[in-house]
């Protein structure tokens, strides 16, 4: 199925009805991504927005923060501020979890075909390659719940499509534990690399270099607003890249990466997996 591209001022239109409505929305550039951060709030040096919990209310003016600048205030949406930003977006987005919604996105044909096997019935969006099943309730989101399925609701954003047709159902158990970390979950564990060649001292030993290191590659974890599982697997593709091969990092070092993608909603197994991935693309 394709859509059109719509009108700019429509987008707003569309945006404001959606307010009006009780859901927080916020413009996409395109590649169906949110407007990057001003310089005054980079890396998050303005403390956020007071719905992604952190430390201090962001008083920026500007659709700053990814899912986070969706709001329902339409003196915002509709402000000098953020004239800009409609000019240039490509769709509106909404954030599921601040509607009291979870989407399960589902990317493919096999994955509808899994949903109408598995999911009870509910509201359904069609999509650019699939379809969107809207339920009423908010719980955790994370992507590649199962192939070509992820969970958009809490701390996460989608694309606004239309209503959807169809009864909105209560959000079922089956949903919630396909996010559900399982008892047996994978754990980091310390990595056997081999060890440095030469009989030199390894340069990466230097606590500070280290340090700075595994620092940056948590921040860039930490601040993925899209793409999450390619951007875990890149970042940890660099780190083994740098650090690999000489015996450097310890499991407490793996741990701290590991925990930084969790909290962006990768599960365990997904870490270990990209993990696992990274080394053999090395051949360590």
């Amino acid at each position: 199925m394709t859509h059109a591209t719509p009108v700019r001022g429509e987008l707003l239109t569309t945006a404001l009805a959606l307010a009006a409505a009780g859901v927080p929305v916020l413009p996409l550039r395109p590649g169906k991504l949110p407007f990057g951060n001003c310089r005054a709030c980079e890396r998050n040096a303005c403390g956020g927005r007071p719905n992604m919990k952190a430390a201090g209310p962001c008083a920026c003016p500007l659709p700053c923060h990814g899912w986070a600048a969706a709001i329902t205030d339409p003196a915002v949406l509709g402000s000098p501020e953020w004239a800009r930003a409609w000019r240039d977006a490509a769709a509106v987005a909404y954030h599921p979890g601040g509607a009291d919604l979870t989407a399960v996105d589902l990317d493919n044909a096999d994955a509808i075909a899994w949903a109408h096997t598995n999911l009870p019935a509910t509201r359904t969006v069609r999509t650019t390659r699939g379809e969107h099943w809207l339920y009423l309730g908010v719980m955790t989101s994370a992507n590649t719940v199962r192939p070509g399925v992820d969970i958009k609701s809490s701390m996460s954003y989608a694309r606004w499509l239309g209503p959807g047709t169809g009864t909105m159902t209560a959000l079922p158990d089956v949903v919630r534990a396909l996010v559900v970390k399982k008892p047996a979950a994978v754990r980091p564990t310390a990595i056997t690399v081999p060890a440095p060649t030469g009989g030199g001292t390894c340069p990466h030993r230097t606590p500070t270099y280290l340090a700075r290191g595994i620092a940056m590659a948590e921040q860039r974890i930490t601040e993925a607003v899209a793409a999450v599982h390619a951007t875990v697997f890149a970042t940890f593709l660099a780190v083994l890249s740098t650090h690999g091969r000489c015996g450097c990092l310890t499991e407490a070092h793996t741990a701290r990466l590991f925990a930084a993608a969790q909290a962006k909603g990768e599960s365990p197994r997904h870490c270990a997996d990209a993990w696992a991935n990274a080394l053999t693309r090395l051949g360590l």
